[in-house]
């Protein structure tokens, strides 16, 4: 049980801070549920749709891919190859009916005692007599020798024209007529017309062959370059009031849209996805605390500024639909500008991060299984922008001149996205969606400006405007400190000087021991005569009181100005310099005092009660509060006098081990006494000495 105990006590702190980031990952969640989670409808074919819906995936439509590979399947026709030795042998045939012919008549005129029409017979190819009776060449045999000819020629020509088309089975009967045709309106004598004719249907073949092999080759080709028909995300299925047909009742059961059985792995991707958002919001943040830039305070801060943006984010999502990028108009460099504002640059620089991967979900358009790349570009760049213009927090105008340059990236990026895009846009739609970017740019100005005071407030947070805020010289407190106690209020203002300039020499906050200085010595408001400063042309009321009553004063100044300034509600930085700036130093001049009167006297009643300076700022304005004072009090103060001072001082404070709890190193005070040294040289740098008037009146005489 101690062991447990221990190992808590040990890692409470880190581990309060995964408390945030778990919130953080939570709410994601809850609000980005939707943007995941699969709507499903109640729908019957023939209903009116209540609502447009959208696919939530990209799927292949198969049964729509199926039908349009059989559509252009049997629009491909069959492929049929010409058989050139089909060509040649009918041909041949054709001719050698006329070389018979001719054969037979040179033969009759020689002896004139031949049967024509026998010896035909039996000159011909069995194919050709068979298919064509004696009757068909007699008006050959009587024919002249050139009428033949040209016949031969005219019916050769005409064939060999007609097989190099090709002719299939079923164009022979069209062929077998068009051939018909073109005898008939020939030159051939009449007389032998019919004959030819007869030749030539005979000569008509089929020598256009199916090629099984070509006509497949085709067939897949055609199918090779059919598209699948796809679904796309985002795609319209059907409009609000639109009839369900068969076809879009389909493509919804296809989609998934009429199925109510609930898939969990969505919600799987989603929980590890906020995970791993908010593993990184948890490790920055213990690296933030562990280098001592930030505490928990800044965390919780942090914590809101990150659900503010959720919220944002998620109101926006309501209205970005496929063709409405509604995203351009939102805020997206309010949650960076406020942590840097609050923390640091390189915090604000992650949680850019997390804010544009949060909005690549929250606004795909409650598209299931999308991420919308372009809302997490645009949101990154608007926020990289916002860190990188927000440079000068310590101005009241900074925020301003950030939300400037935001605007100016923002209509960049929207600019860069509508000329890369292949939809087409009108000039109204490219100032339309340019006005959001500005209008966004300055709304996230306006937020900031907004919620940095009340973030200040709700978690006790010190940033550079509520510091530059408290350094008004019209401030409450600090009127009350130039009207009670003038010296001390001109001797704050040279401690912030000196302080402010040793800060910035070492990398602490050198806004905030300007105005910690501003406000340290407030409690010498209640007795402000018992300090040296504020005695004009008085007796030193010290002079009246014992060594331990004027201690008793001295001593109690911090803590009175730290309760003044608690009631005043100032941030508790500044009232812990007021408390810290003389840690447990001794008070040696009313000590030595008391010893000369009784040797007696215990050193802790002349010791200022603490705590040490806790942080650098508080250490530093505790050093330069008393090299202040013993500078002004030189009469001659030269460069090597102030060195020597201020070496002895800050010796002094070492020794005295006040630089124990502060995390001052030793080249930081080094840094810090040769800042210090260089800003008082230059407060009480030599002078030319000037005559006396009655010189000068004397001289001018």
């Amino acid at each position: 049980m101690k062991k447990n105990g221990a190992f808590w006590k040990r890692h409470r702190f880190w581990l309060s801070l995964a408390l945030p980031a778990l919130l953080v990952a939570v709410v994601f969640i809850a609000a980005s549920f939707s943007n995941v989670h699969k709507k499903t409808y109640r729908l019957e074919k023939f209903d009116t749709a209540e609502e447009t819906i959208y696919s939530p995936i990209t799927i292949e439509n198969k049964k729509e891919t199926e039908q349009k590979i059989r559509e252009v399947t049997q629009g491909v026709e069959d492929h049929y190859s010409i058989s050139e030795t089909i060509t040649d042998e009918r041909l041949q045939k054709v001719r050698e009916v006329f070389e018979v012919v001719e054969e037979i008549e040179n033969s009759g005129r020689e002896d004139g005692q031949v049967n024509q029409a026998s010896e035909l017979d039996s000159l011909l190819s069995e194919d050709i007599s068979s298919s064509l009776p004696v009757e068909v060449f007699r008006p050959l045999l009587e024919a002249e020798d050139k009428d033949l000819e040209d016949a031969e020629r005219i019916l050769v020509n005409t064939l060999m024209s007609v097989f190099k088309d090709g002719i299939r089975t079923s164009d022979l009967e069209t062929e077998e007529r068009t051939l018909e045709l073109k005898i008939e309106y020939s030159s051939i004598p009449d007389s032998i017309k019919d004959a030819v004719a007869a030749i030539g249907t005979y000569g008509l073949v089929e020598n256009a062959l199916y090629d099984a092999r070509e006509t497949d080759d085709a067939r897949k080709e055609a199918i090779a370059n059919v598209d699948p028909v796809m679904i796309r995300s985002g795609e319209v299925i059907v409009e609000k009031g639109e009839t369900v047909t068969t076809g879009v009742y389909e493509e919804l059961q296809l989609t998934g849209l009429l199925d109510e059985k609930k898939n969990i792995l969505p919600m799987a991707g989603l929980t590890l996805f906020a995970l791993l958002l908010s593993m990184l919001f948890y490790s920055e943040s213990v690296r933030a605390i562990h280098l001592g830039n930030l505490n928990r305070q800044h965390i919780y801060a942090l914590t809101f500024v990150t659900l503010v943006m959720i919220v944002i984010m998620k109101v926006f999502s309501f209205y970005v639909t496929v063709g409405q990028p509604l995203y351009y108009l939102m805020p997206a460099a309010t949650g960076v500008m406020l942590v840097k504002l609050l923390g640091q640059e390189r915090l604000a620089v992650v949680m850019s991060l997390i804010y544009s991967l949060m909005a690549m979900v929250f606004m795909n358009g409650q598209l299931t299984g999308a991420l919308n790349g372009t809302a997490g570009v645009y949101m990154m760049l608007s926020q990289i922008a916002a860190i990188f213009f927000l440079s000068h927090t310590k101005e009241r105008l900074a925020i301003i001149r950030a939300s400037s340059g935001v605007a100016l990236i923002n209509i960049c990026t929207v600019l860069f996205f509508l000329f890369i895009s292949f939809e087409k846009y009108t000039w109204v739609d490219a100032f339309l969606y340019c006005g959001y970017g500005l209008a966004g740019a300055f709304i996230a100005g306006v937020l900031t400006l907004g919620l940095l005071p009340f973030i200040e407030a709700w978690f006790g947070i010190l940033s550079d405007n509520k510091l530059l805020s408290l350094a008004n010289p019209n401030q409450p407190l600090l009127r009350k400190l130039l009207i009670e106690a003038p010296g001390t209020y001109h001797h704050s203002i040279m401690v912030a000087n000196l302080s402010e300039a040793a800060c910035e020499s070492i990398g602490a906050n050198g806004l905030l021991a300007r105005v910690g200085a501003y406000y340290h010595d407030l409690g010498k408001t209640i007795d402000p005569h018992y300090f040296i400063e504020n005695q004009m042309k008085m007796r030193n009321p010290h002079d009246f009181l014992d060594p331990e009553q004027s201690a008793a004063i001295i001593l109690e100044h911090p803590y009175d100005g730290a309760e003044m300034l608690d009631k005043g509600k100032l941030p508790a930085e500044i009232v812990d310099i007021a408390r810290q700036h003389h840690g447990t130093t001794l008070l040696k001049y009313f000590y030595h005092q008391a010893t000369e009167q009784n040797s007696d006297v215990r050193e802790e009643e002349f010791r200022y009660p603490g705590p040490k300076p806790q942080s650098k700022e508080a250490a530093v304005v505790c050093v330069c509060d008393s090299v202040e004072a013993a500078v002004r009090s030189l009469d001659d103060p030269t460069e090597e006098k102030i060195k020597k001072i201020v070496h002895s001082i800050i010796k002094d404070r070492l020794m005295d081990g006040q630089f124990d709890e502060s995390d001052l190193t030793f080249k930081e005070i080094n840094e810090m006494e040769h800042s210090i040294c260089e800003t008082l040289h230059g407060i009480y740098h030599s002078r030319i000495q000037y005559p006396e008037n009655d010189t000068i009146v004397k001289e001018a005489k």
